[in-house]
Protein backbone atom coordinates (compact mmCIF):
# COMPACT_ATOMS: atom_id res chain seq x y z
CA UNK A 1 0.00 0.00 0.00
CA UNK A 2 1.18 3.68 -0.75
CA UNK A 3 2.56 6.12 1.36
CA UNK A 4 1.81 10.07 1.39
CA UNK A 5 3.34 12.79 2.33
CA UNK A 6 1.36 15.51 3.18
CA UNK A 7 1.35 19.23 4.44
CA UNK A 8 -1.23 21.03 6.40
CA UNK A 9 -1.56 24.65 6.64
CA UNK A 10 -3.39 26.39 9.69
CA UNK A 11 -6.14 28.44 8.84
CA UNK A 12 -5.54 30.94 11.74
CA UNK A 13 -1.93 30.89 12.16
CA UNK A 14 1.10 30.92 10.27
CA UNK A 15 2.06 26.86 10.84
CA UNK A 16 2.57 24.12 8.51
CA UNK A 17 3.12 20.78 10.00
CA UNK A 18 3.78 17.89 7.79
CA UNK A 19 3.60 14.26 8.38
CA UNK A 20 3.09 10.77 6.52
CA UNK A 21 0.12 8.82 6.50
CA UNK A 22 -1.80 5.80 3.67
CA UNK A 23 -5.32 8.16 4.36
CA UNK A 24 -4.42 12.27 4.37
CA UNK A 25 -7.82 13.08 3.66
CA UNK A 26 -8.56 10.57 7.02
CA UNK A 27 -5.89 12.34 9.23
CA UNK A 28 -7.02 15.61 8.08
CA UNK A 29 -10.05 15.13 9.42
CA UNK A 30 -8.28 13.92 12.97
CA UNK A 31 -6.27 17.00 13.05
CA UNK A 32 -9.04 19.12 13.26
CA UNK A 33 -11.16 17.07 15.73
CA UNK A 34 -8.16 17.38 17.99
CA UNK A 35 -6.64 14.19 17.81
CA UNK A 36 -3.29 14.93 17.48
CA UNK A 37 -1.37 16.80 20.39
CA UNK A 38 0.93 18.83 18.17
CA UNK A 39 -1.87 20.37 16.36
CA UNK A 40 -4.64 20.68 17.99
CA UNK A 41 -4.58 23.93 19.33
CA UNK A 42 -3.77 25.33 15.39
CA UNK A 43 -6.47 24.09 13.86
CA UNK A 44 -8.14 24.63 11.64
CA UNK A 45 -6.06 23.02 9.14
CA UNK A 46 -6.52 22.84 5.10
CA UNK A 47 -4.74 20.31 2.78
CA UNK A 48 -1.95 22.16 0.87
CA UNK A 49 0.21 19.25 -0.46
CA UNK A 50 0.49 15.14 -0.32
CA UNK A 51 2.54 13.44 -2.54
CA UNK A 52 2.23 9.58 -3.09
CA UNK A 53 5.06 7.80 -2.46
CA UNK A 54 5.16 3.85 -2.51
CA UNK A 55 7.46 2.97 0.69
CA UNK A 56 7.17 3.96 4.53
CA UNK A 57 11.27 4.44 4.19
CA UNK A 58 10.74 6.41 0.43
CA UNK A 59 8.30 8.80 2.58
CA UNK A 60 10.14 9.50 5.54
CA UNK A 61 12.81 10.76 3.28
CA UNK A 62 10.64 12.96 1.47
CA UNK A 63 8.99 14.12 5.46
CA UNK A 64 12.55 15.34 6.13
CA UNK A 65 13.25 17.03 2.83
CA UNK A 66 10.20 19.11 3.40
CA UNK A 67 10.73 19.86 7.12
CA UNK A 68 13.95 21.05 5.96
CA UNK A 69 14.77 24.77 5.13
CA UNK A 70 14.68 24.42 1.23
CA UNK A 71 11.46 22.06 1.88
CA UNK A 72 9.73 24.53 4.06
CA UNK A 73 10.42 27.53 1.13
CA UNK A 74 8.62 25.24 -1.64
CA UNK A 75 5.69 24.46 0.95
CA UNK A 76 5.50 28.65 1.86
CA UNK A 77 5.89 29.20 -2.15
CA UNK A 78 2.24 26.80 -2.41
CA UNK A 79 -1.11 28.99 -3.03
CA UNK A 80 -3.04 29.04 -0.76
CA UNK A 81 -5.27 27.02 -2.47
CA UNK A 82 -6.63 23.66 -0.54
CA UNK A 83 -6.28 20.26 -2.14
Amino acid sequence: MNYFVYAIKSEKYDRIYVGISKDPDKRLKEHNKSDTKSTKFYKPWVLIYKKSIGSRIEARKEEKRLKSGSGREFLKSLPNIPL
